[in-house]
């Protein structure tokens, strides 16, 4: 097929953070360009994931900062807390970042296609609802990941994060399946809110890939705050009771969990289901997720892929990195690579740890003992008149030979916020060294990153 017979340069399946980047990138560099959304323009990031959780956490910390306000002299009468306004706000913003991302879109010229779209072949793609078939020099997949919902008798009855924002009313008790970034999310949420939280994991790990020392400060504190957790515990089944509440077995455990919503966060995979792949002759990985190389080019020369579907690294930063790499290399004329060192995550716990570089277990396992690990054990000063005994825990590990910041790990208050710019100095190979000499901004939790010893 000639280059100009193509309907479209790119052709791009899924509109979330990463496809509408690589979209709009690569209009602005002159070329055609369509995409295909089955839901909304925005992506998980925007509509049912990152955004709308941090606006719920955000909601959440008022029942804390409430309570505490009276230690500051403030009088708060007939506190109550309705669970539809926060939800149906949440929602409101979910509608106006659409409308956002449509617009941008729109203002680039791109044209949308709001059905589902699979591959034909090399350079073509068909749509599920009208039919139509069309044809592009190049096919970018960005449509990132899916919830898993495990297989045990009445996973029916079960939510995933996808369902979790829309709930009529809030939970009086909530069991959540899993131990990860999302589970400990929810569970901070909903315990902040009033329900009864149980978080139940097949292992004994939580939020596993972050540092032990953070993983035990914060089972400690939430423990303390009222989450209940239940490990080495499998599902068993769930049954829905005539009262519309659910119980709960587990595997070794005689007695069930009651409980009003059971929301089962045990991972996310790659949504390459009903893709077409095998009509471009592109095999999967073990893990569901489509093979690339390092520009994200899969096995067929005229197929890409970029953010979450890939399964490199799950997080939207990456995934519009990657789209816009995408953009310039292929329409842009600049050879872009991406780096995936030094990434720095989160977890908006209740309280958020944050962590860039290398574990402590990590740096051991690569340099041994030749490693200094420095840290700071605290109470933030917000707990104080809180009458909240929580402590703040900062690590930071270097390699003991060239004093080389290897990783900067937090938990407390704020950490998120901290680390972004504390990353930086890690990403740029700083020193133990050039943290001491920097002049601590006091008083803040911050200043604990050049005073730890």
């Amino acid at each position: 097929m000639a280059e100009q017979e193509f309907d479209y340069d790119l052709f791009v399946i899924g509109a979330g953070s990463g496809g509408v980047r690589a979209s709009r990138i690569a209009a602005s560099h002159g070329a055609r360009v369509a995409v295909a959304e089955e839901y909304r323009i925005g992506g998980t990031c925007v509509i049912r994931g990152c955004v709308p959780k941090k606006l719920l956490v955000y909601g959440s910390h008022f029942a804390e900062e409430l309570q505490d306000a009276a230690n500051y002299g403030w009088t708060v009468e007939k506190m109550t807390f309705d669970w539809p306004t926060l939800r149906d706000a949440v929602l409101k913003d979910v509608d106006r970042l659409n409308s956002a991302y449509t617009t941008t879109l729109e203002n680039n010229k791109v044209e949308r296609f709001l059905e589902r779209a699979a591959i034909t072949g090399p350079n073509t793609v068909k749509l599920a609802d009208s039919g139509r078939e069309i044809s592009a020099r190049y096919i970018l997949i960005a449509t990132g990941a899916w919830p898993v919902m495990p297989e045990f008798e009445g996973s029916e009855h079960c939510i995933t994060s996808n369902e979790v924002f829309h709930l009529d009313s809030l939970p009086k008790r909530v069991v959540i399946s899993g131990a990860g970034y999302i589970a400990m999310e929810f569970a901070g949420i909903f315990n902040a809110l009033g329900s009864h939280v149980t978080v139940v994991n097949r292992s004994e790990t939580l939020l596993r890939g972050y540092d032990e020392s953070l993983r035990d400060r914060l089972l400690q504190i939430t423990m303390a705050r009222g989450i209940q957790y239940r490990f080495n515990c499998p599902f068993e089944r769930v049954e829905k009771q005539e009262d519309g509440t659910f119980h709960v077995f587990l595997g070794g455990q005689p007695d069930p969990i009651i409980a009003d919503v059971v929301l089962v966060a045990t991972g996310r995979r790659p949504k390459t289901d009903g893709l077409g792949l095998e009509n471009a002759g592109i095999a999967l990985g073990t893990r569901n997720e489509i093979p690339v190389d390092d520009t994200g080019k899969t096995a067929c020369d005229s197929i890409y892929a970029v953010g979450d579907v890939t399964d490199r690294v799950q997080l939207t930063p990456i995934a519009i990195r990657e789209g816009q790499a995408f953009a310039d290399r292929m329409f842009g004329g600049k050879d872009t690579k991406i780096s995936y060192d030094c990434i720095p995550s989160a977890v908006f716990s209740q309280p958020p740890l944050a962590g860039v570089g290398l574990t402590e277990a990590q740096a051991r396992q690569a340099f041994g003992n030749e490693i200094k690990v420095y840290s700071s054990d605290f109470r933030p000063m917000k707990n104080i008149f809180g009458h909240r005994p929580e402590r703040g825990l900062y690590k930071m590990i270097v390699d003991a030979t060239t004093e080389k910041v290897l990783g900067i790990h937090m938990i407390g208050p704020d950490s998120p916020e901290i680390l972004q710019a504390a990353a930086i100095a890690v990403k740029a190979g700083l020193t133990k060294a050039d943290f001491d000499d920097t002049v601590a901004l006091h008083p803040s939790m911050a200043e604990e990153l050049v005073l730890m010893r």
